[in-house]
């Protein structure tokens, strides 16, 4: 190992992450019935050429090849999520069908020495669910707790890790105000409502399962962000910051850390849609914040850009993001007037996503400093990653990805997160997003995120040069060091 190398601390786990939508296909398999998303992506010009997740990946036929790919990486631990769409197909009984396909995962993981990481909520609400109100009424939370219950049945004596929610920031405001993520709806109400019942159906859940298992480690992931000021001495710049920062982080960590949600936030809203926060405000019923704020042992930190915004238009307007579908889209923040995007010249991703590591190093010490430290909770970074316009090239009969930009990312970001341990933040791990190229949303498969390269035609998996990079660093558990990488 060099002298310049940084190694990682011992315990400190490298994984990748994948979503049940959007990798394993076989949608109406095995008694799988529609989710949320199954019904958004029927909806014209809700998803760039009209994707969909009916066969994605193949990975409910290819889990044990993928497993292999996984152990050939190195890694430690694998993030995945269960569907709840195939566990209780539209919200009814449990499938046992559904359920062996995750035994099968679990155990073919366990059988290549990797720990599983298991979701139980990445966005895939049954239909039928939603077609009862989805997230906007109290009964979808307590129909999450029976099956996040069921799902612990099957699989509690073989999975440790336990995750309720995957970013319910996406699954409220993004789905149900900005009309941008399934069901696609335009509502500052519906935004609302799904938020606590997201936040409620999680908090149940952790104390059903902490009172089945008190050795499970049991948390949640939240999209968190780092949201700068154009100018620190400016008030309109300062104040458009802070709402940001309290629409997308303190909406959903405030009420898990300190039982209560942003007083400031709510009066933000309150101001531009008092119906709105009135109907909040009547869902919000005594005793549901004690239960949010059930003490968690993790929390999953889902980090991909940061925010630069000011409170006057910029000279040259920031535009993209967000997938160039043919449906209207709304702001996903209900207090977003006089909230204005800025560039400041760091490089981009054809996503238009601002490349800033460096983000990463301040959120965490933001996190630890002012929730996770005194509640006890552990840090992960549970996503991180970038998509790239790949090319796919032939060498010496092998299909190779020299994908220069993914590898910098990767090494970047994790270089950030030994910035974090150097600062005293107790970070014990990071999952890379993604493992597999897949369907991406409302982008469906225009975006690759892998590092893995899947060709939907023929379904072969390639390792990407980040891959291999990746696998190197797992080796050497360190930045910088002259280990080779394993062979792939």
């Amino acid at each position: 190992m060099s002298a310049s190398s940084r190694p990682f601390p011992d315990g400190f786990l490298f994984g990748a992450a994948t979503a049940a939508f959007q990798i394993e296909g076989a949608a109406l398999e095995d008694g799988r019935r529609p989710s949320i998303w199954d019904a958004f992506c029927r909806v014209p010009g809700a998803v760039i050429n009209g994707d969909d997740g009916d066969v994605a990946c193949d990975h409910y036929h290819r889990y044990r090849d993928d497993v292999a790919l996984m152990k050939d990486l190195g890694l430690q631990t694998y993030r995945f999520s269960t569907s709840w769409s195939r566990v209780r197909p539209d919200g009814g009984p449990v499938n046992e069908r559904g359920l062996d396909f995750y035994r099968r995962l679990v155990d073919e993981l366990l059988g290549a020495g990797i720990l599983p990481w298991l979701t139980l909520y990445h966005w895939d609400l049954p239909q039928a669910l939603q077609e009862k109100g989805g997230w906007t009424v109290r009964d979808t939370a307590e129909r999450f707790t029976e099956y996040a219950l069921d799902v612990h049945d099957a699989l509690g004596d073989r999975v440790d890790v336990w995750t309720t929610l995957n970013e319910p920031w996406c699954s409220s405001f993004l789905s149900y105000t900005a009309g941008l993520h399934a069901p696609g709806h335009y509502s500052v109400e519906e935004g609302l409502l799904a938020s606590h019942h997201l936040l409620l159906g999680h908090g149940q859940t952790i104390r059903e399962l902490r009172a089945r298992d008190a050795s499970l480690d049991l948390g949640i992931t939240l999209n968190l962000t780092v949201a700068d000021t154009v100018d620190p001495t400016d008030p309109r710049d300062v104040d458009a910051a802070r709402r940001i920062d309290g629409q997308f982080n303190r909406w959903f960590l405030d009420p898990i850390f300190r039982g209560a949600y942003p007083a400031d936030v709510v009066d933000d809203i309150r101001a531009v849609d008092a119906a709105a926060v009135a109907a909040f405000e009547h869902a919000v019923q005594p005793g549901d914040l004690d239960v949010i704020s059930t003490s968690i042992d993790t929390l999953g930190v889902n980090y991909y850009h940061g925010e630069y915004v000011g409170g006057q238009p910029a000279a040259v307007p920031v535009t993209g993001g967000d997938a160039p579908t043919d449906r209207r889209a709304e702001s996903p923040f209900p207090s977003h007037e006089g909230i204005f995007w800025h560039d400041r010249g760091l490089p981009r991703t054809p996503m238009h996503w601002e490349v800033q590591p460096e983000g990463l190093t301040r959120l965490l010490t933001r996190v630890s400093d002012e929730y996770a430290r005194a509640a006890g909770t552990t840090l992960f970074v549970t996503e991180n990653g970038a998509a790239y316009d790949d090319v796919a090239v032939e060498e010496d009969g092998e299909t190779r990805v020299h994908d220069v930009e993914r590898t910098a990312f990767v090494t970047a970001h994790l270089g950030a997160i030994l910035d974090a341990l150097a600062a005293g933040v107790d970070v014990r791990g990071y999952f890379y997003w993604s493992l597999l190229d897949n369907f991406e949303w409302a982008w469906g498969y225009e975006k690759r995120f892998g590092i893995v390269r899947v060709d939907y035609e023929t379904q072969e998996r390639a390792p990407k040069d980040s891959a291999r990079e990746y696998a190197r660093i797992i080796a050497a558990r360190a930045l910088g060091a002259t280990v080779a990488a394993p062979a792939l």
